[in-house]
């Protein structure tokens, strides 16, 4: 691809003008629009695959929290939580949590993720995402001041017990959209 084409789909990205302006994928708009996010993501076949289920979806988008059955199809080798089972739990909700309060006009992007296993996980396994308006403020100004950021987000999965099972660590790109000329 010649540079001049390179550097205008990358302008038309940025800017929102395009069919890959960093919104939610036009079948997730559709059924989020048909049943809901909640259960468009209880659906979403890795999910539903998995036994991954939304127990919680606040109205306002601050907290999710989410819970996995084990089932002999999400159990490995060793009879515990299959580890991609529990990483996938926890994958995208810090991104959506961060896109439905910070709205159309930022790009939001998960950047990277860790996860640490910390004991085996037996039975049913929780994790609760959160974040507050304080921490959403604080995005929104480091975002103003350096015009991108990329924030941190921990979140355990807990066993029935209340005892860790692992630690997930994202990444999450963060940046205002460009303004179009004339807006």
């Amino acid at each position: 691809m010649s540079r001049k084409k390179e550097s205008e789909n990358r302008k038309r990205r940025l800017t929102g003008d395009g069919k890959n302006d960093f919104q939610p994928y036009f079948l997730w708009r559709w059924a989020e629009k048909l049943i809901g996010l909640k259960w468009a993501l209880m659906l979403y076949s890795p999910y539903l695959g998995a036994g991954v289920r939304l127990k919680e979806l606040s109205k306002n988008y601050d907290r999710i929290v989410v819970e996995m059955k084990q089932r002999f199809w999400n159990t490995n080798y060793v009879g515990v939580h299959f580890g991609g089972s529990l990483y996938a739990m926890c994958d995208p909700f810090f991104m959506f949590l961060l896109m439905k309060r910070l709205g159309p006009s930022y790009i939001v992007w998960d950047q990277a993720g860790s996860i640490e296993f910390v004991r085996p996980g037996q039975g049913k396994v929780r994790a609760e995402f959160s974040l507050d308006q304080s921490r959403l403020d604080e995005i929104k100004a480091r975002v103003e001041k350096d015009r991108k950021s990329i924030e941190t987000f921990y979140v355990s999965v807990m066993d029935e017990k209340n005892q860790v099972v692992s630690r997930v660590e994202k990444k999450i790109y963060v940046r205002k959209m460009r303004q179009r000329k004339g807006q």
